[in-house]
């Protein structure tokens, strides 16, 4: 849309802040003039803590958004660092852009079935922590950074027009956000800072 001289789309499901570091960087160099990224809720385990209050207990779920918590401020900051720094030493001169997460869940929604209120806010609370910690260690790195709860709110999961997807068939897609999220939820947070 923008007609940029050349663009390079790296990303994929799944990554972590090493796999991204590793494998999605290469095409960054001393032109390039604009980088956006979004990693960090698969360092702290975020499938497996989906699947976890999908398939269990609603304490085994609250417990393991805790331990989740507990990594985003143990573990990430140094992961995210490392991340930063590799993108700065390989674009220099880029302006780089943070985007955040989503909260997953409007709370008191539409759902009837599925995880509990409780289930739903500790989850949203484990959005926020980890969202907390990507603007830090964005502001540390010099990086702009962007929510995206104001975008998604009105579209979680339970609002009746959610721009994620819930449990889906491919599993892969599983609370990832819908076209319209990215239209509507990331693009425009992503233009606001860039």
């Amino acid at each position: 849309a923008n007609a940029p001289a050349s663009f390079a789309f790296t990303a994929c499901s799944g990554a972590t802040t090493g796999t991204v570091k590793s494998g999605q960087l290469a095409p960054l160099n001393s032109s390039t003039t604009l980088v956006s990224v979004t990693a960090g809720g698969n360092d702290v385990g975020f499938a497996d803590v989906m699947q976890t209050c999908v398939l269990q207990s609603e304490a085994t779920c609250v417990n393991a958004v805790n331990n989740a918590i507990a990594q985003v401020n143990g573990s990430l900051p140094g992961s995210l660092s490392s991340l930063y720094g590799a993108i700065r030493s390989r674009a220099p001169q880029a302006r780089v852009v943070v985007l955040g997460y989503p909260r997953f869940y409007q709370l008191n929604g539409s759902c009837i079935a599925g995880l509990s209120e409780t289930e739903r806010t500790a989850i949203n609370r484990g959005s926020d922590a980890l969202n907390a910690m990507l603007a830090k260690q964005a502001a540390n790195a010099g990086f702009a950074y962007s929510s995206v709860v104001d975008e998604f709110t009105g579209h979680e999961i339970c609002s009746g027009n959610a721009w994620l997807h819930s449990v889906t068939v491919p599993v892969s897609n599983s609370y990832h956000p819908t076209a319209a999220g990215h239209s509507g939820g990331y693009l425009p947070a992503f233009r606001s800072v860039a």
